[in-house]
């Protein structure tokens, strides 16, 4: 009966060693000089296994499967080595940075365990190795306290159990959790956790049923590359939000001007106008942000906490008082220029037959292209949330970019061509009107650029504090 394995556990059950002149009875130096080889082994990375064999002339002890695996006679150490992938050390550098912590549970006995997450970085310096037994056999709270304490663990000789322990435990604490495995016993922990990662090429199918994703190509520089590109996705959503939400407050503010004044100010803009930003010059920029590429620093972040959502209080902040009301400003600002240039006093007539009506149409066109000419300047700046738009490019997004001349042509055609003049109560502009709406984009991002600029000096001075 020939038996492999583990060397250490293997060892306990042999009586004797085989040598070129044969059997003889294994001693205490024997059992001490077949660790130590294996120890040296383990300590360079490399997976050992453990052989021994035995004749059995018994039939009912070669059934019987505890007293078949006893009284073996050891014959040496295999010593395997599966150097990790040259683009592994990498990933687990740029998981680092973006502050996901990696724990080793692998089924490898420690030392060999700890050898290759050194040669990838995984510990630099001593790390805390535990057994799967160890763990199983933990109060709850003494495991909540390794896992939260400890910053480089490794945990060695691991079964399924111990797998499902550690994935609940750190869900416990609030934490997002993915697991990789590959084989059949790694698919209740790939099920349990936030994300189970099962590898494509090598695993079982029960664990690529189990799983959320399967790498195709079982390599662990993918799990990272998506996890940039679910941060990316991420951000872009809230790019749009961000960006929708913008031209929501110069909308809403002319009506209010409206009511509170009891019509005394006119109304500067009307529906049909409003409908024409929000499903005309709008819409292409807003799907445009959709694709933006990745913001400097994406990977460099911590990650957000799981209760997070996507509409936050920051970024209503940013939408609606930073940006929202600086546009509500500049657009009424430009509909009383025209107005009171054309000699209009608040609560002198505007309607159909006044002297003053084209000049209010013109005003309400002022507006309403305004709006138009902030919104691309939103679009601009809420394309990064941190970094200075000349870190990413005014060129990056040639998707914008064509959103960005989609609206100019719709809101010139609104603005010039009679038929559409007639449906939307336009007028032409003049190049002073014109010359104005050129300012309002600049100023909108301008500001934002401004505050974004000052956000990273304070991140600095608190960097630099909390280094010295």
């Amino acid at each position: 009966m020939h038996t492999k394995g583990a060397p250490l556990e293997l060892l306990e059950r042999c009586s004797a060693i085989r040598t070129p002149s044969g059997d003889r009875p294994l001693s205490e130096a024997d059992r001490n000089a077949v660790r130590s080889a294996f120890e040296r082994y383990a300590g360079q990375g490399l997976r050992v296994l453990g052989f021994a064999e035995q004749w059995i002339d018994d039939s009912a002890k070669a059934a019987n499967r505890e007293l078949a695996e006893s009284d073996l006679s050891f014959i040496g150490l295999a010593a395997l080595e599966d150097p990790p992938r040259p683009e592994v050390a990498d990933a687990v550098a740029r998981c680092q940075t973006a502050g996901i912590r990696i724990i080793v549970v692998t089924g490898d006995y420690g030392l060999t365990a700890e050898a290759v997450a050194r040669q990838v970085g995984l510990v630099r310096g001593r790390p805390r190795i535990v057994s799967g037994a160890e763990i199983d056999a933990m109060h709850q709270d003494d495991l909540d306290t390794l896992l939260r304490d400890t910053p480089e663990l490794i945990v060695a000789r691991s079964n399924p159990e111990t797998k499902l322990h550690i994935v609940d435990a750190l869900r416990a604490e609030g934490h997002t959790v993915a697991m990789t495995g590959d084989g059949v016993n790694d698919a209740p922990a790939l099920r349990r956790a936030d994300i189970g990662v099962a590898m494509g090429a090598s695993g079982t199918d029960v664990a690529r049923e189990a799983a959320t994703m399967v790498l195709t190509d079982d390599n662990f520089a993918s799990i990272v590359a998506a996890v940039e590109e679910g941060r990316v996705v991420y951000d872009n959503i809230r790019k749009f939000i961000t960006y929708i939400f913008v031209h929501a407050v110069p909308e809403a503010i002319p009506f209010v001007i409206f009511a509170l004044t009891g019509g005394a100010i006119p109304l500067p803009i009307n529906v049909l106008q409003i409908l024409a930003i929000d499903l005309g010059t709008d819409t292409v920029p807003a799907l445009a942000l959709g694709r933006e590429p990745a913001e400097p620093g994406v990977m460099q972040r911590p990650p957000r906490p799981r209760e997070a959502g996507i509409i936050r209080r920051a970024m209503l902040s940013r939408a609606w008082l930073r940006l929202g009301l600086l546009e509500a400003v500049l657009v009424m600002g430009g509909f009383f220029f025209v107005l009171l240039w054309a000699g209009w006093s608040p609560g002198e007539a505007t309607g159909p037959g006044s002297s003053l009506h084209e000049p209010y149409l013109r005003a309400t066109t002022m507006v309403w292209a305004g709006i138009v000419a902030c919104q691309m300047g939103a679009a601009f700046a809420v394309r990064t949330n941190r970094a200075s738009l000349r870190e990413i490019g005014i060129f990056s997004n040639r998707y914008l970019l064509r959103g960005v001349a989609f609206a100019l042509v719709f809101a010139a055609a609104i603005i010039y061509l009679p038929p559409l003049q007639a449906i939307f109560q336009t007028r032409a502009l003049g190049i002073g009107e014109l010359t104005i709406l050129a300012v309002f984009p600049f100023l909108v991002w301008g500001s934002d650029e401004l505050y974004r600029a000052l956000v990273r000096y304070r991140e600095r001075r608190v960097h630099r504090a909390a280094r010295s």
